[in-house]
């Protein structure tokens, strides 16, 4: 019998009731996290630099976007409010045979730690879960993470995203989906970080290159569902030196304690505020090597940040997924995939490209 799931960019079918036995494993049965060296700024001792050189890796599937002055112009012009506003997210293809038969490559352990912390707090790993809940705690969260919008095959459409540390402080992770679908990759495509209710605090980024896994580009396999823009400067600002940067993590110990982050867009949310869920990620024991998270955001979060050892004073974690689909059995799991060697190599090409 072939499972069905759904893109979190599209509406989740009506929720059918689960048996005792798809329930996620319990705490307790997930490994103890390893330590961590914790500096006195209170963000995670970096195991790898942004610019350190890393074992080579499969090369991604780019394509340029708004990649000259004009084309930006153009794409910022586009985007009224009231297009973002009727903005929809996208429909979900059907599962395909195969579509999990690869599994992401794991290699060493890697971090670079989020840009801008603040002094004085060390880092304070929440016990507490929430399911989906309005973010009200401010800090570097509700400005780092943003709504993504672009047209794709002659409707415009929403995801989530988030901006990170870079070499070129310019990239910015989100879902496969949320960059390329159907066989096509996305136009018009902008992220607006801290996105609230229509307003734009930090301005509109037309996006000057699209990036994602070649598993991804070749059939868009769930396991693989990650990509990343390269937003061009903004009035003679990056995108880190205008919001900051969370950190980003690869080939991470599995089942910790995570935040996800997101702009749901479908019922019963609007896209109008931030939204996240935490609690313990639990391993997909169903059709993919995913990790899944107890949460009930629906489509238009689709990208948004999982983090690691998130601060709820700071607002700064470190990514290490991000949303990319449900079961339609099973609303109230997210899953996201794992941040293996294909990830990273998204993520290193990413910032070592020039933003114009």
């Amino acid at each position: 019998m072939q499972r069905k799931f759904a893109l979190l960019s599209a509406t989740t079918l009506t929720a059918a009731a689960l048996t005792a036995a798809l329930a996620p494993p319990p705490a307790s049965a997930a490994p103890a996290q390893p330590q961590q060296r914790v500096q006195a700024q209170g963000q995670v001792q970096a195991q790898g630099q942004v610019q350190a050189r890393v074992p080579a890796q499969p090369k991604p599937a780019q394509r340029a976007a708004a990649d000259t002055a004009t084309e930006r112009r153009q794409v910022m012009t586009y985007w009224t409010e009231r297009r973002m506003e009727a903005a929809k997210p996208l429909d979900a293809p059907r599962p395909k045979a195969g579509l999990t038969a690869d599994t992401p490559e794991q290699g060493s352990s890697w971090t670079a730690p989020p840009t801008r912390g603040r002094s004085g707090a060390g880092v304070d790993l929440q016990a507490a879960r929430s399911g989906g809940e309005a973010w009200t705690g401010g800090g570097a969260v509700a400005r780092t993470t943003g709504r993504i919008f672009f047209t794709t095959q002659g409707r415009n459409a929403s995801c989530s995203g988030t901006a990170v540390t870079s070499a070129n402080k310019s990239v910015v992770l989100t879902a496969g989906h949320c960059v390329k679908m159907n066989g096509a990759f996305h136009t018009n495509w902008v992220f607006v970080p801290g996105y609230a209710a229509g307003n734009r605090p930090f301005g509109t980024w037309p996006a000057t290159r699209l990036l994602t896994t070649q598993q991804w580009n070749a059939s868009e396999d769930i396991n693989f569902d990650v990509a990343a823009a390269v937003v061009a400067p903004l009035e003679g600002k990056t995108l880190v030196d205008a919001v900051g940067g969370q950190g980003v993590a690869f080939n991470q110990q599995r089942r910790r304690q995570m935040y996800a982050f997101g702009y749901p867009a479908a019922a019963p949310y609007d896209g109008s505020k931030l939204v996240y869920c935490s609690g313990r990620a639990f391993d997909d024991f169903l059709a993919s090597n995913d990790l899944g998270l107890t949460c009930d955001m629906t489509g238009g979060s689709s990208g948004g940040p999982w983090m690691l050892n998130f601060n709820e004073s700071t607002g700064l974690g470190t990514q290490n997924s991000v949303n990319s689909f449900k079961y339609n059995f099973a609303p109230n799991w997210m899953f996201g995939p794992y941040f293996g060697n294909e990830a990273q190599a998204v993520y290193q090409a990413a910032q070592s490209t020039n933003a114009l």
